[in-house]
């Protein structure tokens, strides 16, 4: 009997379902979050630190770098809670089914995506 299995695996080809992408982002975005901890720290300990360092705080987020860091983790935050409530239904076995569960991982992201949109431009 032959195998004919493939001898290496190739990710580029693998087609993933959108509740499979939800969940590799809710890790992604978890991780963001984590390593985004020492930088916002640092940020809050300078801004309250004295009136010279909320100075100096203000104009870097001036810079448009910051600012899309700071959206990247304001997206981290908002889907990794979006995605974390989902599955937090999935594991009292609510919406397993193939149907709802393509529906909350589109909902999932459009919530995060639509909720990222709307505070980055009032922030901006």
């Amino acid at each position: 009997m032959q195998k004919t299995r493939p001898k290496h695996l190739a990710l580029w080809q693998i087609r993933l379902p959108l509740p499979g992408i939800v969940s590799i982002l809710h890790r992604i975005s978890g991780i963001l979050m984590f390593a985004a901890i020492p930088f916002m720290l640092y940020a809050l300990e300078g801004s309250l630190g004295s009136a010279e360092r909320f100075a100096a705080f203000k104009d870097c987020i001036g810079n448009p770098l910051v600012k899309l860091f700071l959206l990247a983790v304001l997206w981290a935050y908002l889907h990794h809670a979006c995605a974390g409530i989902r599955f937090l239904f999935l594991d009292i076995h609510k919406g397993l089914d193939l149907k709802t569960a393509r529906l909350t991982a589109y909902v999932v992201l459009a919530v995060s995506l639509t909720l990222t949109a709307i505070i980055g431009a009032i922030t901006w």
